[in-house]
């Protein structure tokens, strides 16, 4: 299919309009149709390995993601479908909901037992919503009462605890707008938004569960189904009530986008890619947005046309099990070959009419792009520091763990570390951790495990863990531009226990990353082979050394990472005084001034 012609006068950043999100729509649509079964009912793509969940249930979701794209494609142009998208996903939905569970090429898993199914119904049933003029309302009775009877257990309590609930409330918005089970599908979307209430920590902010996992779920997710299901069931009570959610999490989340396109990869589930585009867009969609339309067009185009021309798609066309291209080491178990058009989230924004300003005006620069900014998220204990000289993004993470962190596993990769980067690690396997303060006991590092947050300021955050029973540490991060202040307290660790700090792991094209000992570590910086990560190959990642001394120690660093040609080594950032045991001062490059203390890590007192 080929490529529309680049505007830059619309679109100065990227060059791309409405017509370059047309045209990957339907490209990926036409792309995954010699891997559909005989009669459309699955969509069984090529892979290396199927999920957990078995290979019927990835040829449920190879179709139901996919239909969920060709539903926002068709939506968007007001039912007309010249590739003939819809009529085989409805020949495919009455071939697979005609006898659920029949070992045949076509039929779909049944609901009951089949957990992943209850993921799938929400994206048939929010592609049925949105096409219900077109496909729904032509189905002929059998067909419609059969597929109503495969979503209708979606309606239960959800199985798994966490953003889950929201597939049920997506399942009970669409057959309450049919007439279909209404009581009961109420009854669904109240016990649903109760549940994920419990999980609302303010600024815009969720936990993925009865945990402290913030990730991009809080995006393409928890504020996605419940704003959109407002907007479309027209409830203007519950849209005044997650909508400003909504806005409050885009002021901190557009923040999370680099120059070129890339969203931060942080968390779980990264092979979604451009779903991470679904927020701003719904934003858009409803009202509820702090962006301007060109900044929000700005922002998704980028992130979209980021992934395009950077291998997300392999020569068939398909979308791949990474980020950039293929990366086992990125894909949770639960992941299986279809499980990438979960991206199709990220085309929210064809649901906008042709003429609506977000297609209309001139792209405008992303916050990342503006000004240096430096981003405190105090319920995540997150902060946002970025760099407008270089575009580049980097999370500083004092409070987010994964859902099954504890103190002595092994560490999440995507929730562990210290700090994120748009264009840096993590690590992974057998390789050093990327950003990561250890203790060295018999040579092995300890691992972090969930990081209490402690305090969030303008320019800090502080957390506590606890890498060894009867250890302590509290960390401190300090960020002014793009230097990075990097502070540890060792308590309770016994004298002359090694320690080790590492940096940014970056490949050989990648920024460069710098990581200077002030306090604490021996003088030599170290250059440790860490290998592929999904930004390639060939990483390498700086680390210092020290000893505790006494039951009471502590390390400062100076990092820095900067895609800046010939940047200021990293001494020359910042100057920095410790005064005391748990104390410092730090006089930034430009003459300001922090102050530091570890006794009360949460009173930052700038000059």
């Amino acid at each position: 299919m080929p490529t529309p012609p680049e505007n830059r006068e619309l679109s100065p950043y990227t060059g791309w309009t409405r017509a370059h999100w047309e045209a990957i729509a339907d490209r990926l649509l036409l792309d995954v149709r010699p891997f559909a079964s005989p009669r459309h009912g699955l969509i069984d793509l090529p892979g290396p390995r199927p999920s957990w969940s078995g290979p019927r249930s990835d040829g449920l979701e190879g179709w139901a993601r996919t239909f969920l794209l060709a539903a926002l494609r068709v939506t968007g142009a007001h039912g007309e479908d010249p590739h003939g998208h819809l009529d085989r996903y409805a020949e495919g939905l009455a071939a697979g909901t005609e006898r659920p569970g029949r070992e045949d090429r076509d039929s779909w898993p049944p609901m009951a037992g089949t957990r992943q199914a209850v993921v799938e119904s929400a994206s048939v049933a929010l592609g049925l919503r949105l096409t219900r003029p077109w496909l729904w309302d032509r189905l002929d009775d059998r067909t419609r009462q059969r597929t109503a009877d495969w979503l209708l257990p979606a309606l239960d309590p959800s199985p798994v605890d966490n953003n889950w609930w929201l597939f049920g409330l997506t399942v009970a918005g669409f057959l309450q707008d049919a007439g279909i089970e209404t009581d009961r599908a109420a009854a669904t979307i109240d016990r649903s938004l109760a549940r994920i209430e419990d999980w609302y920590l303010g600024d815009g902010w969720y936990s993925d569960g009865d945990n402290r996992a913030f990730d991009h779920y809080n995006a393409w997710a928890l504020h996605f189904y419940p704003v959109l299901h407002a907007h479309l069931a027209g409830d203007e009570d519950l849209l005044d009530r997650y909508g400003p959610r909504l806005r409050a999490h885009l002021d901190t989340y557009a923040h999370l986008f680099d120059a070129n396109g890339s969203p931060l990869p942080y968390g779980r589930s990264l092979i979604y890619r451009f779903a991470a585009a679904a927020a701003p867009w719904l934003g858009t969609l409803t009202g509820h947005t702090p962006l301007t339309p060109g900044a929000t067009r700005r922002l998704a185009s980028g992130t979209l046309r980021y992934f395009d021309r950077r291998g997300a798609t392999d020569e068939r066309g398909l979308l791949t099990l990474g980020w950039h291209g293929p990366h086992p080491p990125l894909v949770q178990e639960y992941s299986g070959p279809g499980s990438p058009y979960w991206a199709a989230k990220g085309f929210l924004g064809l649901l906008l009419p042709a003429d609506h300003p977000a297609w209309t005006a001139r792209e405008e620069p992303l916050p990342a792009e503006r000004a240096d900014t430096v981003l405190a998220v105090a319920p995540a204990g997150l902060l946002v520091q970025t760099t407008a000289a270089d575009g580049l993004v980097r999370l500083h993470n004092h409070g987010s763990n994964h859902v099954g962190s504890a103190p002595g596993t092994r560490d999440d990769p995507g929730y562990a570390r210290h700090a994120y980067s748009t264009r840096t690690g993590p690590t992974t396997g057998t390789a050093v951790a990327d950003n990561h303060f250890a203790l060295l006991v018999d040579g092995k590092a300890t691992t972090r495990g969930p990081a209490t947050p402690l305090a969030t300021g303008p320019d800090r955050a502080v957390s506590l863990h606890h890498p060894l029973p009867g250890v302590r540490v509290l960390s401190a991060t300090l960020v002014h531009g793009r230097a990075e202040l990097r502070a540890h307290l060792v308590l309770g660790a016994p004298e002359g226990t090694p320690v080790r700090q590492t940096g940014w792991a970056v490949t050989p094209d990648g920024p460069h990353a710098q990581l200077h000992p002030v306090h604490g570590y021996r003088p030599e910086v170290l250059e440790l082979p860490t290998g592929r990560t999904l930004q390639g190959p060939g990483t390498r990642t700086l680390a210092l050394h020290g000893s505790t001394r006494g039951p009471a120690t502590l390390f400062v660093a100076l990092a820095s990472l900067t895609a800046e040609p010939d940047p200021a080594p990293a001494p020359d950032l910042a100057h920095v005084r410790v005064t005391g045991p748990r104390v410092l001062t730090v006089t930034w490059r430009n003459g300001t001034t922090a102050h530091l203390d570890l006794d009360e890590p949460g009173e930052p007192s700038p000059s």
